[in-house]
């Protein structure tokens, strides 16, 4: 079931976009159905394993094969979003679904079709605070594809270690960590591939920050 705000706000361009996408790791939208009480029900594709939330609060940190496997489905559904001009602006892992083996991304109530003539910054802060980047933070106009790989810095990081890497209880501190750059726990054993991957997913400044197709490539991915 949709609350009110949400059909006004964001079920409009949620439901344009889903129509639009087709990959094997977004969530299929089915129908959309309105009660006589006019209360709006979505038939969406089952994702039985829950979010990866979940997954990581249960069970701890996933084993850095588990998170590639995982993470690797999230850059292809992100590649495939931004090569149709779409960018997700709410990426988080209570939005990336577990079907078995499979993730599935879920949720476009904040997507925004980009123009394909040109490149737009935005203005306007969307999704959580967690996994927000600086620039949005700040308010700064910023590039929303940008935006989407630093989220996805952040949803790898919480596979990873279970916890996230900067504090967002405190915002000012939360800018200074993010600019200090993140760090690891020792006793986790991330390899260095992997750390590389996250510091630039994490790159503080969006212009060095590197788009999908760059990320696709790095050798942490490559690698079985």
């Amino acid at each position: 079931m949709v609350r009110a705000e949400f059909i006004q706000r964001f079920l409009p361009r949620e439901l344009q976009i889903v129509r639009t996408l087709d990959h094997k790791n977004i969530i299929q939208v089915y129908e959309m159905l309105e009660s006589a009480d006019g209360k709006i029900y979505l038939v969406m594709e089952l994702a039985e394993g829950g979010d990866v939330f979940d997954c990581v609060l249960n069970g701890g940190p996933l084993p850095e094969s588990r998170a590639k496997a995982l993470f690797r489905q999230m850059v292809e559904a992100i590649r495939y979003c931004h090569g149709c001009g779409v960018a997700h602006r709410d990426l988080k892992c209570e939005n990336a679904l577990l079907q078995g083996f499979n993730l599935k991304l879920t949720d476009f109530g904040f997507a925004k079709v980009l123009p394909k003539s040109r490149r737009e910054l935005s203005q306007t802060f969307c999704g959580s605070t967690a996994y927000a980047a600086p620039e949005v933070l700040q308010g700064i106009p910023h590039d929303s594809k940008k935006g989407d790989i630093w989220s996805m810095g952040v949803v790898l990081y919480v596979m990873l270690c279970a916890s996230l890497p900067f504090d967002d209880t405190d915002i000012p501190k939360m800018l200074w960590q993010q600019q200090k750059g993140v760090s690891f726990p020792t006793h986790l054993g991330i390899s260095a591939e992997c750390q590389d991957l996250l510091k630039r997913l994490l790159e503080p400044d969006m212009i060095l920050r590197p788009s999908i197709e760059e990320v696709s490539w790095h050798p942490w991915l490559a690698s079985t």
